[in-house]
């Protein structure tokens, strides 16, 4: 290992998420500086190695790195303004989830009071830190970045730098927690529809993860191609078509008394790009109806 990637590291933060950071830390070798305001919460990485620190501004001091992952930037926020004098020359390696505006004002802030950072977003669970599988955003500054990547290496298995605007983690953060939700969604509703003909979900899901691979999957590589390059005429699955197929589920979900808003807002959706005269583009000018709000 390089000597870069077992340099001093201040982890920030240790609730599940702040708390497997660390770990992965102090399992590379690296000698972690740990705090958190519930300092309790520091014993067990103290146990395997960690360094707990007394507050906040002697967690700062203690490393040239600060890895912050606490509740939202307005504490992250809180806790830079009480140490800004400690902070001033140290490199932050923001973690913390939030929305792109907190990302450019959190570097705004560093900017000003002489810090360089780097704002990341964690694409996996606190169980999946340190694995192969293990995703993790960063945007910034690319020279920081590249100064820092081998430090960073044991928090994920694969590590994406995505450009110069620190807000940029963040909209990729959101993207794949928008399809997560509404993925999730469309199969829960779709759990609830087969359960009222008196299927179990166990039976229905292989085929839900059949057509998942088969069907949706192949979908968004073509879906991509049309968008980017704004080709959306087809013949195989037009919005005419569908908004017409979209119906029946709208309609067996209510006589079923189900939830129909996911389906209705579908509708809401196809139903305008159709009247706008788009009627013979694929499901993919959808996107264009999300633009107009």
């Amino acid at each position: 290992m390089s000597r870069n990637n077992q340099s001093p590291v201040t982890v920030l933060g240790l609730g599940m998420m702040g708390a497997a950071l660390a770990t992965a830390f102090v399992r590379n070798g690296n000698r972690t500086t740990v705090w958190n305001r519930s300092a309790n919460k520091a014993d067990a990485l103290v146990a395997q190695g960690a360094v707990a620190a007394p507050g906040v501004r002697e967690a700062i001091a203690a490393s040239p790195v600060i890895v912050a992952c606490v509740s939202t930037y307005e504490v992250l926020n809180e806790l830079f303004a009480d140490a800004a004098d400690e902070l001033k020359g140290k490199v932050v390696v923001n973690l913390t989830s939030g929305n792109p505006e907190d990302a450019r004002a959190a570097a705004g802030w560093a900017e000003r009071h002489g810090v360089r950072y780097l704002d990341g977003a964690i694409m996996a669970v606190p169980q999946m830190i340190g694995l192969p599988q293990a995703l993790i955003f960063y945007a910034g500054p690319q020279e920081l970045f590249a100064e820092h990547e081998e430090l960073l290496k044991p928090l994920a298995g694969t590590g994406v730098y995505l450009g110069e605007d620190t807000g940029v983690a963040m909209v990729y953060d959101l993207g794949l927690l928008s399809l997560l939700w509404s993925s999730l969604a469309g199969y829960f509703h779709a759990v609830a529809l087969v359960q009222s003909a008196g299927v179990s979900a166990e039976a229905f899901t292989p085929f839900a993860a059949g057509w998942i691979e088969h069907v949706i999957s192949p979908a968004l590589t073509q879906s991509a191609r049309e968008i980017d390059s704004d080709s959306f005429e087809t013949e195989v699955s037009s919005l005419d078509a569908n908004r017409a197929a979209i119906e029946h589920l709208v309609a067996t979900s209510r006589q079923l008394g189900l939830d129909s808003g996911l389906s209705t807002s579908i509708r809401t959706l196809i139903e305008r790009r159709v009247a706008q005269g788009f009627g013979n583009h694929s499901l993919a000018s959808l996107v264009e109806a999300f633009k107009q709000g």
